[in-house]
């Protein structure tokens, strides 16, 4: 619903957007498109995709109208040489992409690509993917990583007054620790080790993209928290960047 939302989250990706310098492309890795392998979408014009349910009628209605890259989408096969990157023509903006993008591009102006998460691949993967992908950095190509550290639907509460869990605060400010120190490779095998971690993480769909950014991010790069909060008692909305 944040799509929809006009809140401090939202408002702040409308900052980031007009902060940063706009990118020739952004790739984006969303945890809404998992497959067998990695695929990148090479269309010239993007579908808006709804893929949810039980949602209010104004979310399916809205539409994001990027347009692709098949040029991009070329590079991206070019510099992943961890796996095959394979062409996707059917896929499009999933609400991964979109309900991030409406707020920081609103205008749609700016091409759009998603890279798919190979969900049989262990995290380590999804890391040197990210480090392979660093390279879109010298064409102005921005990578932007969507999901969250904190994500779980089987607890959530929907009254926006519910503290965060204790676990959840827990995850989120030793996820933030790790990061400040740049112990990457802590987060790659420690991350579900405590059960305040398990909690946070019970599918990988919404942590892997994380790896994707820390994989990308040069050796004297700071982390920039660009955003914290949790909501609704287990979703963090804690957002990062590395080279601003």
């Amino acid at each position: 619903m944040n799509a929809l939302a006009d809140n401090s989250f939202t408002r702040r990706l409308n900052a980031l957007g007009q902060e940063l310098k706009r990118p020739r492309a952004i790739v984006c890795v969303s945890s809404h498109w998992m497959t067998e392998g990695i695929a990148v979408t090479g269309m010239e014009k993007p579908r808006t995709i709804h893929d949810f349910n039980s949602f209010p009628q104004p979310l399916f209605a809205v539409q994001y109208p990027a347009p692709g890259s098949p040029e991009v989408a070329a590079l991206v096969q070019a510099v992943v040489k961890e796996a095959d990157v394979r062409i996707d023509f059917d896929w499009g903006l999933d609400h991964g992409s979109w309900s991030i993008l409406r707020h920081m591009y609103p205008a749609a102006d700016v091409p759009v690509l998603q890279l798919s998460l190979d969900i049989t691949k262990p995290a380590e993967f999804h890391f040197k993917v990210g480090q392979q992908l660093a390279a879109l950095r010298d064409h102005d190509i921005l990578l932007l990583a969507t999901g969250n550290i904190v994500h779980n639907l089987r607890l959530i509460r929907w009254s926006s007054e519910t503290p965060p869990f204790d676990w959840a605060l827990e995850f989120d400010a030793w996820i933030k620790s790790q990061l400040e120190a740049r112990k990457f490779s802590a987060i790659l095998g420690d991350a579900l080790s405590t059960p305040a971690g398990r909690l946070s993480v019970p599918t990988p769909d919404h942590f892997l993209p994380l790896h994707y950014v820390t994989g990308a991010a040069l050796p004297d790069e700071k982390v920039r928290f660009e955003y914290e909060e949790i909501q609704n008692a287990s979703i963090s909305m804690l957002s990062f960047s590395f080279g601003r």
